[in-house]
C-alpha cells in the first residue's frame, strides 16, 4: 500500500481501536425522542433540508457483496455445497428453476470485479468468504487450498489498488455438512465450530484484514430460516427454533469477538463487529403510542443489538411477549455485552420486504436513514457506526438506466450527512449495496441491486456500469455534496425601477353593494308610527343612487390588504364571462366594470399600478361566456373574434389606468382541458394576436401601455444526468410546453419545428394521430412579434425521463414522463391542476421546491428569444400554516435569490417579480386570507423587507434608489383622467362665471360715472 493509503487506514483503525474493548451502556427507550420530534419539530430546520456539504476527511466510501450471490462456481476447485446450494436445487419451484450456480461468476472474473471497484473510487470493499469454498465440510480440516488461494489473491489485489478489505465470515452460506450433521444453527455445537472457522481466517488473512464482520444480519437468518421458511433450512412457524437460533448466533459472535480480542488484536490491531439490520417506523400523526414503535424496533434490531451493545440481555418487550425465550446467565450476559468494536448497520429492502403487518404498524414504515441512525445513537449510547449495507433494488428488466436508484442513493447519503452534521451521529463509513447484480435470495434474478449490470445469460458476464455507478463515483470523488453556485446565495440588488408585485389568481368580484338604493327605486318613509320600520310610498319612484366605491362590500379591506404588501404593482384578472355574459357587446355588466375601476383607481392613489389579465381560467371556472362555450369554446374560431371585441372594450374602459396588459394566463396549461388541445391552442394564439394588434393600432399612442400573455414556464430537468435520452426528453418537453406558444408569438409566427417534427414522427410510427394545425402565411405575419415583453409564471422544476407512449393526446405526444426527486421539499398544488406531463385524471400534484429551476428557465428564454424584458408574473408556494409560515419564507428567499443570480450573473433582463398570492383557496374551497390586516403572516414582513432592500444587499454595499428612479404614479393625474368631463364642465362654468362677473363689474363701474 502507498503511504497515503496506509495513513487513511491507520486513522480509521485508530479511532475504532481506542474504544474497542469499552463496555457500552445504553439507555433503552431513549430513542423515543426521535418519534416525538418527527411530529413536533420544525420541518424547515437544517436537519430536514437537503445539505450541501462534505463528509469528514477520513470518511470511508465502499461497496459490498456476498459470496453466494456473485461468486458462482458452486462446485468448482473443491468447493463444498452450502445450504443455499442445496435449497435452490431441491426447492427449485420456489426459485423458478433459478440457481446461483454461475450467477455473476466472480470466482472466474474477479479481475473484472477489481476493475469495477477501481472505477468507483471506493476506499474499501466489503465482501464475504464462502465458508464451504474454504472449508468444504465446515470443519478446519480439510482445507481447500484453491479456495484459500482465491481469497488471498483477492485480498492482495485489493490492497495493491489501495482498497481496504472488510471481510464477512458468514453471509448465510453455511456448509451443508454442518446442517446435516449438527442441525445447523439450532445446535449449540455450532458456536465452537464457527469459532474455529473464524480463528482459521484470522490466522490466514488477519495480517492484511483489519475489519472483520462475524455474521451478517442474524435477524434474517433466524426469521426466514425458521419463521417464514424462505431461507434454508426452510422451516415455517417454528418460533422456538427461531429464537434458539438467534440465541446461538449471538453467543457464536461473542465467542469469536473474544477469540480475536485475546489472541489476535494486539498483533493484528483489527476490529470485529456484527452486521445488524433493521427497518424504521414513523408516526403518521401526533396521536401515537411510542411503546408500539419501540416494541417493533426491539423485535428486529433490539433482539441482537441490546445484548451486544447495552447489557448482555434481551429487550424487556421481547421478554414479556415471547414465551419461552432463551435466557442468558449472568456470566453469559457479561460475556456477550460489549462484543462489538463498532456498530455495523444494514438498512435496505431485505428487512423492509420481510416484515409482517404486525411489525409495520399499519404501514408506518419509513426509509429515513438519518432518523434511524439518531435513534441508534440514543438507544445504544452513541456507538461508532459503519453503514455496512444501504441501497434499494430495481426490477430485473432495468439494465443500466437505474435512474430511480440514483435519487434513493442521493436521499440516503444526504440523510446520513445531515445525521453526522446536525445530530452528531458517529458514522465513519458507508457501503453501497451492491457491487454487481447477483442472485437475490428468495427473489432470485427477479430484482437487481448491483451498481454494475451483469447479463447472467452471457458467457463472459461483462460488468457494465449503471447510472447509479456513475453517480456513486461522483459522490466518492467529491466526498459528498460540496457547495456549488446552485447552493449558494448571492448578494446584490435589483435595478431601481424593478417592479415588485403581488398576484391574485382569482379576484373575488363582489358587486353586492351595501345599500338597497342600487336596486330599489321606490321611496320609503321610516318610523312613521314610531315602530322604526320602513313604509313604501306608493306611486313615487326615484332615480337610483349612483355607485360609489365605498358602497361595495369588502372593497376597503381588499385595498388595505394590497397596501399592506408595500408593492408597486398588483396583478389580477378580469372576468370575461361576467363582463360580457352573452359573449358579445349586446350586454355589458357595468357594475363589475365600476368595481374594477374602483380597485384600480384606489390602488393608483396609493401609488400601486394594476397589471390586468383579460382571460384567466381557474379550477372549476373556465371563464368563457356561456353562449361561446355552447358553440365549442376555443375550438370555434368565432371565440377568437369575440375575445378581441372583449379586449377592445377593456382597453377602451381602462386604457388610461392600466399600463401592463396580459391577454391570457397560462394558455399553454389551461388549453389542455380541451378535447382537441392543438386546435384550441391555435385559436387562442390568434385571439391573443388580434387583441395585441387592436391595442397597438388604437390605443398604444394614446396610453403607451404594453401587452403580452403569461406562459407557464416550469423548468424541465433531465432526470438522469448520464443519459442523452433524458436530456432530449427534457428539451422536447420545453418545446411542447413553452415554445409551443412562444415561438409563434416571439419568434417565427409558427410552431416550433422540433415539435411538429416529433408529432409527424409519431404519426409515421402509428403511435399517435395527433395533428398540429398550420398557420397561413398571412396569419404568421399577424402573429409574429405580438408581445411587448415576456411574461411567465413559474412554480417548480420537473425531473423528466423519456418514455415512449402510444395514444392521441397532448401529454402522450412528447414522450416525457415525470420522476420525483425524493430529496426535495414538496408542496401541494390546489390551484394549478393541469400539467403538460400528467394525465388529466390526476387533479392534484405535488410540486418540488427547486429554486435553481427558475434561473435555468430564465437562461433558456434568453438563449431562445433574445434578451427581452421578462416579468415573473406568479411565483409562490401554498403553506397551510396559520400565521408563521417559514416554508413560504424559505421558498421566496431562495427563488428570488435565483432571479437575482439571473440578473447579476447571467445578465437576464428581468424587470419584475410578482409573489403569489394575496389570497388563496384551500382544497375544501373555503376561502382563506393569507394576508390579514390585523394579523399578517410572517412572510409578509419578509417580503416587505426584501422590497425595501430591493434585493439582498450586503451590509454597507446597499444602494438607495433615488425617488425619481422608482416607478411612480400620479394620483392627481388619475383624478383628472377619471373626472375629466366634470373638470371640463367645471372649468367652463368657472370661466363663464368669471366672465359674467367681469361684465357685471364693468357695467356697474360705468353706471357710477357721472354724466
Amino acid at each position: 500500500m502507498s503511504d497515503c493509503g496506509l495513513k487513511t487506514l491507520f486513522i480509521a483503525l485508530f479511532f475504532l481501536y481506542t474504544g474497542a474493548s469499552v463496555t457500552v451502556q445504553g439507555d433503552p427507550g431513549a430513542g423515543k425522542v426521535v418519534w416525538g420530534n418527527k411530529w413536533s419539530h420544525n420541518y424547515m430546520r437544517n436537519g430536514e433540508l437537503f445539505l450541501y456539504d462534505t463528509f469528514p476527511g477520513n470518511f470511508m466510501w465502499g461497496v459490498g457483496s456476498s459470496a453466494f450471490q456473485i461468486e458462482g462456481g458452486w462446485k468448482k476447485d473443491g468447493k463444498g455445497p452450502s445450504v443455499w446450494d442445496h435449497f435452490t436445487h431441491t426447492e427449485y419451484f420456489r426459485f423458478n428453476n433459478a440457481t446461483a450456480d454461475t450467477s455473476s461468476d466472480s470466482y472466474t472474473f474477479f479481475d473484472e470485479d477489481l476493475t469495477a471497484l477501481k472505477s468507483l473510487g471506493v476506499t474499501f470493499y466489503l465482501f464475504s468468504i464462502s465458508w464451504p469454498r474454504l472449508l468444504p465440510n465446515g470443519l478446519v480440516a480439510p482445507i481447500n487450498t484453491k479456495g484459500l488461494q482465491y481469497y488471498n489473491t483477492l485480498i492482495n489485489s485489493l490492497l495493491e489498488r489501495k482498497i481496504t478489505p472488510i471481510v464477512t465470515l458468514y453471509h448465510w452460506d453455511l456448509p451443508l455438512a454442518l446442517q446435516e450433521q449438527y442441525g445447523g444453527w439450532s445446535s449449540k455445537a455450532m458456536i465452537q465450530i464457527f469459532n474455529e472457522y473464524a480463528k482459521f481466517c484470522f490466522q490466514a488473512f488477519g495480517d492484511r484484514v483489519k475489519f472483520w464482520i462475524t455474521i451478517y444480519n442474524p435477524f434474517l437468518i433466524a426469521w426466514h430460516g425458521y419463521k417464514t421458511g424462505k431461507y434454508p433450512p426452510g422451516w415455517k412457524e417454528n418460533s422456538a427454533a427461531m429464537y434458539t437460533v438467534g440465541h446461538n448466533l449471538i453467543k457464536a459472535h461473542a465467542t469469536v469477538w473474544h477469540t480475536y480480542d485475546k489472541q489476535f488484536r494486539k498483533l493484528q490491531k483489527g476490529s470485529v463487529s456484527i452486521v445488524l439490520g433493521s427497518h424504521w417506523l414513523e408516526p403518521k400523526n401526533n396521536s401515537f403510542n411510542y411503546k408500539s414503535f419501540q416494541t417493533s424496533m426491539d423485535f428486529v434490531l433490539g433482539w441482537f443489538a441490546k445484548p451486544i451493545f447495552v447489557d448482555g440481555d434481551y429487550p424487556e418487550s421481547l421478554k414479556m411477549q415471547v414465551k419461552p425465550l432463551p435466557t442468558f446467565t449472568e456470566k453469559e450476559k457479561s460475556f456477550v455485552n460489549g462484543t462489538a468494536d463498532f456498530f455495523a448497520f444494514s438498512f435496505g429492502p431485505n428487512i423492509f420486504r420481510s416484515l409482517p403487518d404486525s411489525l409495520k404498524l399499519k404501514d408506518c414504515e419509513s426509509l429515513h436513514l438519518g432518523r434511524v441512525l439518531k435513534w441508534i445513537k440514543l438507544e445504544y449510547n452513541n456507538p461508532k457506526i459503519l453503514i455496512a449495507e444501504n441501497g434499494w433494488f430495481s426490477n430485473s428488466y432495468v439494465k443500466t438506466e437505474d435512474t430511480i436508484i440514483i435519487y434513493l442513493m442521493k436521499k440516503f447519503i444526504n440523510e446520513l450527512l445531515r445525521a453526522i452534521r446536525f445530530d452528531g451521529v458517529d458514522v465513519f463509513g458507508y457501503t453501497a449495496w451492491s457491487l454487481l447484480d447477483g442472485f437475490e435470495w428468495q427473489f432470485n434474478y427477479n430484482i437487481r441491486r448491483g451498481l454494475f449490470y451483469v447479463d447472467f445469460n452471457s458467457k463472459n458476464k461483462s460488468r457494465i456500469a449503471k447510472s447509479s455507478a456513475y453517480f456513486y463515483k461522483q459522490i466518492t470523488e467529491q466526498n459528498g455534496f460540496p457547495v456549488t453556485e446552485i447552493s449558494q446565495r448571492v448578494n446584490g440588488q435589483f435595478p431601481c425601477n424593478f417592479a415588485w408585485g403581488i398576484a391574485e389568481t382569482d379576484l373575488q368580484v363582489n358587486n353586492v353593494v351595501l345599500s338597497p338604493e342600487f336596486v330599489d327605486n321606490n321611496l320609503y318613509l321610516w318610523n312613521r308610527s314610531g315602530d322604526q320600520k320602513l313604509y313604501k310610498v306608493s306611486g313615487v319612484t326615484m332615480w337610483p343612487h349612483p355607485f360609489k366605491c365605498t358602497d361595495f362590500r369588502n372593497f376597503k379591506q381588499h385595498v388595505a390588504l394590497v397596501r399592506k404588501m408595500n408593492v408597486s404593482h398588483y396583478s389580477f384578472a378580469f372576468k370575461w364571462a361576467k363582463i360580457l355574459p352573452n359573449g358579445d357587446l349586446s350586454s355589458v355588466n357595468r357594475s363589475i366594470l365600476i368595481y374594477y375601476r374602483c380597485i384600480i383607481t384606489e390602488l393608483l392613489k396609493l401609488n400601486i399600478a394594476s397589471t390586468v389579465t383579460l382571460y384567466h381560467p381557474v379550477s372549476g371556472d373556465i371563464d368563457l361566456p356561456a353562449p361561446l362555450l355552447n358553440k365549442g369554446g376555443w375550438l370555434n374560431r368565432e371565440t377568437s373574434v369575440a375575445f378581441n371585441d372583449y379586449a377592445k372594450l377593456c382597453f377602451q374602459e381602462f386604457g388610461n389606468l392600466v399600463r401592463l396588459w396580459l391577454t391570457m394566463n397560462e394558455p399553454n396549461i389551461n388549453v389542455q382541458r380541451s378535447p382537441d388541445t392543438y386546435r384550441a391552442a391555435h385559436n387562442m394564439i390568434i385571439a391573443h394576436a388580434l387583441a395585441w394588434h387592436t391595442y397597438n393600432r388604437d390605443y398604444r399612442n394614446k396610453y403607451h401601455g404594453l401587452v403580452s400573455l403569461t406562459l407557464r414556464a416550469d423548468w424541465a430537468e433531465r432526470a438522469n444526468p448520464f443519459l442523452k435520452s433524458h436530456h432530449r426528453a427534457a428539451e422536447r418537453l420545453l418545446q411542447f410546453q413553452i415554445a409551443w406558444f412562444a415561438d409563434a408569438i416571439f419568434k417565427t409566427g409558427d410552431y416550433p419545428h422540433k415539435m411538429r417534427e416529433y408529432i409527424l414522427f409519431k404519426n409515421k410510427k402509428r403511435l399517435s394521430t395527433s395533428f398540429l394545425p398550420y398557420f397561413t402565411d398571412e396569419e404568421k405575419q399577424m402573429i409574429k412579434g405580438t408581445a411587448d415583453f415576456f411574461a411567465i409564471s413559474h412554480f417548480t422544476t420537473r425531473l423528466i425521463l423519456h418514455q415512449s407512449k402510444n395514444g392521441t393526446k397532448y401529454e402522450m405526444d412528447h414522450d416525457a414522463s415525470l420522476l420525483r426527486d425524493v430529496t426535495l421539499l414538496t408542496f401541494p398544488s390546489p390551484s394549478h391542476f393541469f400539467f403538460p406531463f400528467l394525465p388529466h385524471r390526476q387533479t392534484h400534484s405535488e410540486m418540488a421546491v427547486a429554486p435553481w429551476g427558475i434561473r435555468k428557465v430564465l437562461q433558456w428564454i434568453k438563449s431562445h428569444y433574445g434578451n427581452m424584458d421578462i416579468y415573473i408574473m406568479a411565483n409562490g408556494v401554498w403553506d397551510s400554516t396559520s400565521i408563521s409560515d417559514p416554508f413560504r419564507i424559505y421558498y421566496y428567499k431562495n427563488y428570488i435569490n435565483e432571479v437575482l443570480k439571473a440578473h447579476l450573473l447571467d445578465h437576464v433582463n428581468v424587470r419584475g417579480y410578482y409573489a403569489l398570492k394575496l389570497k388563496d383557496t384551500n382544497r375544501d374551497d373555503q376561502y382563506r386570507i393569507f394576508l390579514n390586516v390585523s394579523e399578517p403572516k410572517t412572510s409578509i414582513e419578509f417580503y416587505n423587507k426584501l422590497i425595501r432592500a430591493n434585493g439582498f444587499p450586503l451590509g454597507m454595499s446597499s444602494k438607495q434608489c433615488p425617488m425619481d428612479d422608482r416607478p411612480r404614479h400620479c394620483p392627481m393625474c388619475v383624478l383628472i383622467k377619471e373626472k375629466k368631463v366634470f373638470i371640463f364642465f367645471g372649468f367652463c362654468l368657472l370661466l363663464t362665471t368669471a366672465l359674467l362677473a367681469t361684465i357685471i363689474f364693468i357695467r356697474k363701474k360705468r353706471q357710477r360715472k357721472p354724466c
